[in-house]
């Protein structure tokens, strides 16, 4: 990171953090989008049990990666502020808490899968595949979780690039194990949709390795000295972090959370009005890696310059981000509506799924816009570390709002499952309209609380 005056070079700086993290993003993502993928060629219940698994572990994690991805406005406004002698030991509490989080999510996991797998109305195929998916997942949870803390750290400085090459190394790797597990090859038995589990728990471990690698090997992350000097554990770090992380993961767990709610309420279709639901939201979870990513990407820049007490440039990086999200994400609904044929036709070969997906779809492409604008937002709120309200608004519409209309029009109106679609971008909506309310307000209060403020060329 360095400062910058005029709008040319801001957003030269904006594209150059950016484009690393949304490769980074949508190479993680791929990961989600092979094994659905590659589970559905081995057969639909296997996609199906993949789903499910899917909707109880998205929620989860994403919610957890929230808590550690309060690391990323921590370190920028420590670098804004000129304090990179207090980076190390930051990180490293982090690292603590990550695997922390992790064995917790083990143990409560052992406890509550049987009970919650059989509340739901599932065929055993499917309930089977579903279980051990996630048991082999859960092998890889703690080094995930110690990754994308080191990510959030090189992320916070800038570099973005590094973790986009570990995610480029790691993909082609997921891919290969993915076929090996799956379809049972160089003599390991077919695991069908379980595969996937085992492939990306693997697939973690490689990321989790390569990272601590090149904080000792490059020369960029070895000046902060990560790990040359160990701390002890401090619940004092672990508090600061929590403080912002908490209402981040429960903000971002209450949006996934959703998705995955209405995943399980649709289990009383057939499988495959599931899979093809599953299919239309793992390509639209695709495409939204791009909104996420301008959100991350703020959430760098807004939170350097407001840890440098330059409010004015702050406000000018959340502008362009929004600006840019918004025009993507126009894109991206005409590519969904001219290609929604061919994207069906990569998860299944059932024609009657196919056509359920292609219909799915169409709907998707109303939420990514609204996506399009919330998701930036979010970035800009945690770089200013304004993260109590986002919480409160994800509450309000995305369970108040989106999901009691889904669950209305599904089952009181003809349209069923796609009813839940509609109740997704009701919420979605809400959550966008509420979001720029805060932003704005936000910016407005640090205008007038910092005076002197410079002014941008």
């Amino acid at each position: 990171m360095y400062e910058t005056t005029r709008l040319k070079a801001k957003l030269k700086l904006f594209i150059i953090i950016l484009i690393p993290i949304l490769i980074t993003q949508v190479s993680m993502n791929l990961m989600n989008f092979f094994d659905t993928v590659m589970s559905g060629r081995a057969g639909v219940s296997d996609l199906a049990g993949v789903a499910i698994g899917s909707s109880l572990w998205v929620p989860i994690s994403t919610g957890i990666n929230g808590i550690i991805l309060a690391i990323t406005p921590i370190i920028a406004h420590l670098l804004g502020a000129k304090a990179v002698n207090k980076i190390a030991a930051k990180v490293q509490q982090g690292i603590y808490l990550a695997m922390i989080l992790g064995i917790l999510i083990i143990a409560v996991g052992a406890i509550v899968l049987d009970p919650v797998l059989h509340l739901m109305d599932l065929e055993n195929d499917v309930r089977h595949i579903a279980k051990y998916y996630l048991i082999s997942l859960g092998a890889g949870i703690i080094p995930l979780f110690v990754f994308n803390t080191i990510r959030s750290f090189m992320d916070a400085l800038g570099q973005t690039k590094i973790s986009m090459i570990i995610m480029l190394i790691a993909l082609p790797i997921n891919i290969i194990l993915n076929y090996i597990f799956i379809f049972g090859k160089l003599g390991i038995p077919a695991f069908g949709g379980i595969g996937s589990g085992i492939a990306t728990a693997l697939t973690y471990w490689l990321v989790c390795f390569l990272s601590i690698i090149l904080c000792y090997r490059l020369k960029i992350l070895q000046q902060f000295e990560l790990f040359k000097k160990i701390n002890i554990p401090h619940i004092s770090d672990w508090l600061e972090q929590l403080k912002i992380g908490i209402p981040i993961g429960f903000a971002i767990f209450f949006e996934t959370s959703i998705f995955s709610a209405i995943t399980l309420l649709m289990s009383v279709y057939s499988t495959s009005t599931i899979a093809a639901h599953q299919a239309a939201m793992n390509f639209s979870a695709l495409l939204y890696m791009i909104p996420l990513s301008v959100g991350m990407a703020l959430t760098i820049v807004v939170g350097y310059e407001a840890g440098a007490k330059r409010i004015a440039h702050a406000r000018t990086y959340s502008y362009l981000g929004i600006s840019g999200g918004i025009f993507v994400a126009i894109f991206a609904g005409i590519i969904l509506y001219v290609f929604n044929g061919p994207v069906a036709e990569l998860y299944n070969t059932d024609p009657a799924v196919i056509e359920l997906t292609k219909q799915f779809i169409i709907y998707a492409i109303f939420y990514q816009l609204a996506d399009a604008i919330a998701a930036p937002i979010q970035g800009i709120l945690r770089g200013y570390k304004d993260v109590n309200m986002t919480l409160f608004i994800a509450l309000v519409s995305y369970w108040i709002v989106g999901l009691p209309t889904g669950w209305f029009l599904a089952n009181y109106t003809a349209l069923e499952a796609f009813g839940y679609w509609i109740g997704i971008i009701a919420g979605l909506s809400t959550g966008a309209i509420a979001l720029s309310v805060r932003m704005i307000y936000v910016q407005r209060k640090l205008k007038k609380e910092t005076k002197n403020s410079p002014v941008l060329e």
